[in-house]
This record gives C-alpha cells, structure tokens and sequence, in this order.
C-alpha cells in the first residue's frame, strides 16, 4: 500500500484542512493516472519513517534532509509557495524571535546569551541562523548555550518563558501559529529574518520513474487551481506550487559551507 504524509504543518488545528488538501490532491492523481493512492494521510509519531519508505509516494520533508539524510533516498516533486510574511514565491525564511522586552536591536547584540534550536537537522532552526551568526562568531562561539528544543513551538515556548534568549523560526510555522495560536507568541517579538531558501519540499520515493514524477506534478498543478479547494488552501496559506531542479536547494549547502569556513561549524 503506497503512503502518503503532511507531516510538516500539520497542527491539531489543521488537521481538517490538511485532510481536505490531501483528498483533493489525491483524486487529482488518480485523474492523471496514479495507481494506488491512499486515500488517507499517514500520522505514525514517527513521521521521518515514512520518508524512508519503499512505498513513500508523497510526503513533504524539510531542505536540510533533502540534501543530507535523505540525498539519494527521495526525490523532490514541488516546492509549495505560502502566503506567509517572510516568503516571497517558492523562498521563505527563518523569523529570529527574542523577549518582547528584549533590548536587542541587532543579531549582534545577541552575543553571549542563550539560543533554542529545534533540531540540528533543520534549515529553518539550525541550519540558517548558523549562516548569519558565523560572521560574528569568535574561536567558533557566539551563545553561552544553546539548547535543543525538539519543536519550533517549544523553541518559541523556551524564549516566552526565559529559558531561552533567542530561536529562530520558520516563518509559515510562525505565520500558522500567529492565526491558530496567538498565545504561544505572546511575550515575543520577531528581531529579524536570516536568508532565504526554497520552501520546503514535496518529495516521494527514489525508485520513482519520470512518468510518476510527472503524473504526481500535474496532480498538484490540479490541486492547486481547483477552485473547490480554496478553503483548504487559504487554511494551509498555500498559493502554488513551483518545479525546481534540486540543484534550487543547493545554498542550504552553501550555507553550511560558509559558516563551516568561517570556524563555525555548529551553533555554539
């Protein structure tokens, strides 16, 4: 049985516009032609299984795995576009979130305090605030400790509550949070965005022929000018999808590689 997720987005909250999202998605690959749709979303706890899977056929998974973890063992379909503040087409990026009552007024002002990554595997947490901390990095630290959180809520939970001085946030994750849950932002304020990167993947499984691939594309392509999905999608703050090649992900490596050769080679 072929698997399919939404792991990324998907709040309690959510659940039912990512389930409508998902079943107009699936019923516009069936009309391309895609056999063995499921007509449900794979929730394991686990989600990262799924991405590892023989029967992945759609999931979306973050561009640091995709061009780490998981080089090699998915392939890239689409990259959604968001309307959320921060992203710009198939771009988005990372809101650097202090203490509403943090005096901080630069990224450089940060030095010496304590920072909350979500996990050392991600662009968004991790990977992007590497590349703007490493030029003000010295002997390969900046923070006086940093902390992973497990989650960008609970990154942002860490600042809101003074167990942390600054995270850096997913601007959809931040967006989606905003509207459904106001209150875990509360006592917290955006002090700037790091670089862009493209949003995060579509992808399915490696053994994936170029027939599937184009059939999986043009059911998104379906998906996202159906008119009867529009709730789903404005719910998702979805507005396209874009094909790019995945050399597109390659400055989430250029990233890494910079902050790398600049001595700093983790956040510390």
């Amino acid at each position: 049985m072929a698997l399919a997720s939404l792991p990324m987005y998907d709040l309690p909250e959510l659940h039912a516009a990512t389930d409508a999202w998902w079943q107009g998605v699936a019923q516009a690959l069936r009309r391309e032609g895609v056999a063995d749709v499921p007509d449900a979303l794979d929730r394991r706890p686990d989600y990262r299984q799924g991405w590892l899977s023989s029967e992945l056929l759609f999931s979306q998974t973050c561009g640091y795995p995709l061009i780490h973890a998981l080089a090699g063992r998915v392939q890239l379909v689409a990259t959604p576009c968001y309307a959320a503040d921060g992203c710009d087409g198939s771009d988005y990026r990372s809101a650097v979130v202090v203490a509403a009552d943090n005096p901080a007024t630069d990224i450089a002002d940060l030095r010496g305090t304590r920072c909350a990554i979500n996990g050392t595997d991600s662009q968004s947490g991790c990977n992007t605030l590497r590349a703007l901390i490493a030029p003000l990095a010295e002997g390969g630290r900046f923070f006086a400790s940093v902390t992973v959180s497990g989650s960008h809520e609970a990154s942002i939970g860490f600042v809101a509550s003074g167990q942390a001085d600054v995270a850096a946030i997913d601007c959809v994750t931040y967006a989606l949070l905003a509207r459904h849950r106001p209150a875990a932002l509360a006592g917290t304020r955006v002090l700037c965005r790091t670089a862009a990167a493209p949003n995060l993947p579509y992808v399915t499984r490696a053994a994936a022929d170029d027939d599937l691939l184009a059939r999986l594309r043009g059911g998104l392509g379906r998906a996202i000018a159906d008119p009867s999905l529009t709730a789903a999608r404005d719910s998702l703050m979805l507005t396209g999808v874009a094909i790019l090649p995945l050399s597109a992900y390659d400055c989430i490596n250029d990233m890494k590689t910079a902050a790398i050769a600049a001595g700093y080679g983790e956040v510390a």
